[in-house]
């Protein structure tokens, strides 16, 4: 007798098709039978030694995010519930050109610390990784030997493999940097990446030139991965850096997903049409093209992310040294409020969208749930002298949220045909982003049920098949016999995101059953002690 029988659901099978009413049968971590309501008409249903009545509850394959900042989140937190009660059984890793493997001892020294604001320090975290392939490891290993709370596909991340090959240098790579910086991705896509990313508004990736960035997406083309650029601006220049991105994956050969693909700040106010025809020519033209999006408005990011560039080159420490200069810092500000920093998407400044929404000093827990412009305000000081502080005082580790978005930008751009779903969910700081703890639900709260912006059929195709597809994963991302059994039970008529700006650690409703490989790591609403995610590595096609 086998070991799960989903009793009475209805099936959103993923693939954007109608809905039916269904028994599912989970066996070995797989589907192993659906019976659909007519078939069973006058036949025996099918029984196993578990049944779940479903009834009133919509059964739709595992919640894949596209881009999450978990990377060390899946190895200190055991119970990882932001993830796990959205219905997310798999997330990919290593994004925005900034992650932990490969390193060597320096790099990972430096990596910590450039994104503190991301993951924490690491203080807790024992690093006995160097490689892609080893911290893959890690991840199989995770807790116990037994795992980890949910599944977890990695992304080479391309400004770390600059960080290794070149340094924190604002210059060309020389050939022999260049063959190295081959060799270290070809590694990772031998070890099991998916592909690459790059994250162009933070150093030291920023500093590759399209030349450099072609050639190893060349690498990734040959490995069957995909190139996944935050690319150079969200801002002023965002359609010419979305066709920037278009035309080197064209070059090169390789797949693209844009990551958390929107249009911000008022000068892009309303001209999502235009990204998207942009997009619409080059698929029409052939192009191997996806992007995912979180449905909100503000981003989020470190404070130090805001500067120029040129003063980043260095590293950390070099930030630090600059900051603490006078004469460089009223640069750098005249450069942040006039000129409009590279940082901040060639756009000045606006201190009054910049939320401050975590510390690691908790000296200065203070500023949390304030703008810059509202903490300079109550200290009789300008903006810039604030921000300032901060960033030496949290030694670069702060976090904020960027409130530069537009509403109608954010609908037109998930009903597109190659849309998936990213939370961008940064864990870390007393206020997150509440995208982190509710992108999903939200989705199928606000934008399904209450919005009608997307059907459900459609949205759960969104969130699962076509992001599984995007990772070339032949047996995930919908709900068919032989599958695995990484599926949510969620109430269509009650699922909402419980997150908000003012609460964002708040967990979602009416997601109750969810299960990894057929095991309940949610079960009744409620967090099992279940640790089934193990890391998804690509086989690699060279």
């Amino acid at each position: 007798m086998e070991e799960l029988v989903i009793r009475d659901a209805d099936v959103v099978d993923g693939s954007g098709g109608p809905s039916y009413r269904a028994d599912v049968v989970v066996d070995g971590g797989r589907i192993v039978s659906i019976v659909q309501e007519a078939a069973a008409a006058g036949c025996q249903r099918p029984r196993a030694r578990r049944e779940l009545d479903a009834s009133g509850l919509t059964l739709s394959p595992g919640f894949i995010d596209m881009h999450a900042h978990s990377d060390l989140a899946l190895l200190r937190d055991p119970d990882h519930s932001a993830k796990a009660a959205q219905g997310v059984t798999l997330e990919v890793l290593g994004q925005d050109g900034l992650s932990y493997a490969p390193v060597d001892d320096r790099t990972l020294a430096e990596v910590r610390r450039a994104i503190t604001g991301w993951n924490g320090n690491g203080d807790d975290i024992d690093f006995d990784w160097r490689s892609v392939g080893e911290y893959l490891d890690r991840l199989d290993r995770g807790f116990g030997g037994e795992g980890i709370a949910v599944n977890a596909a990695y992304l080479i991340p391309q400004g770390t493999v600059r960080m290794l090959a070149v340094g924190w240098e604002d210059r060309e790579a020389t050939p022999q940097e260049l063959d190295r910086m081959r060799q270290l991705v070809a590694e990772g896509m031998e070890q099991g990446a998916v592909g690459m990313s790059s994250g162009l508004t933070y150093t030291p990736g920023m500093y590759a030139k399209d030349a450099e960035l072609t050639e190893l997406c060349r690498v990734v083309a040959r490995y069957g991965g995909y190139y996944c650029p935050h690319h150079r601006s969200y801002g002023a220049g965002a359609l010419e850096a979305y066709a920037e991105m278009v035309q080197l994956t064209k070059e090169a050969g390789c797949p693209l997903h844009l990551a958390h693909a929107t249009m911000n700040f008022g000068v892009n106010e309303g001209r999502a049409p235009e990204l998207l025809t942009l997009l619409d020519e080059a698929l029409s033209a052939g192009a191997d093209l996806t992007l995912d999006t979180y449905p909100y408005t503000p981003g989020s990011t470190t404070l130090v992310a805001m500067l120029p560039s040129w003063a980043s080159e260095g590293g950390p420490q070099e930030i630090l040294k600059r900051l603490t200069d006078d004469t460089t810092a009223e640069r750098i500000r005249h450069h942040m409020e006039v000129v409009g920093a590279d940082g901040c998407h060639g756009v000045p400044i606006e201190w009054d969208t910049i939320e401050i929404s975590g510390v690691t000093d908790p000296d200065l827990t203070g500023h949390v749930g304030r703008t810059i412009q509202e903490s300079a305000n109550s200290r009789a000081e300008t903006p810039w002298t604030t921000a300032r502080r901060l960033l030496l005082t949290d030694r670069l580790g702060t976090t904020i949220l960027q409130h530069v978005g537009h509403e109608e930008n954010v609908r037109t751009i998930m009903r597109h045909r190659v849309h998936t779903g990213g939370s961008d969910g940064i864990l870390q700081g007393t206020k997150p982003h509440p995208r982190a703890y509710g992108t999903f639900p939200q989705y199928l709260g606000r934008y399904v049920r209450e919005l009608g912006i997307l059907s459900l059929e459609e949205c759960v195709a969104h969130l699962t098949a076509r992001p599984a597809a995007r990772l070339r994963l032949p047996d995930r991302g919908l709900i068919r016999e032989g599958y695995r059994a990484d599926l949510v039970l969620f109430d269509p008529a009650t699922v909402a995101a419980g997150s908000t700006f003012e609460t964002p650690r708040t967990l979602p409703t009416g997601i109750p059953h969810v299960l990894i490989d057929g095991r309940f790591v949610m079960e009744n609403g409620r967090r099992t002690d279940v640790l089934a995610g193990r890391s998804v590595r690509r086989t690699p096609r060279p």
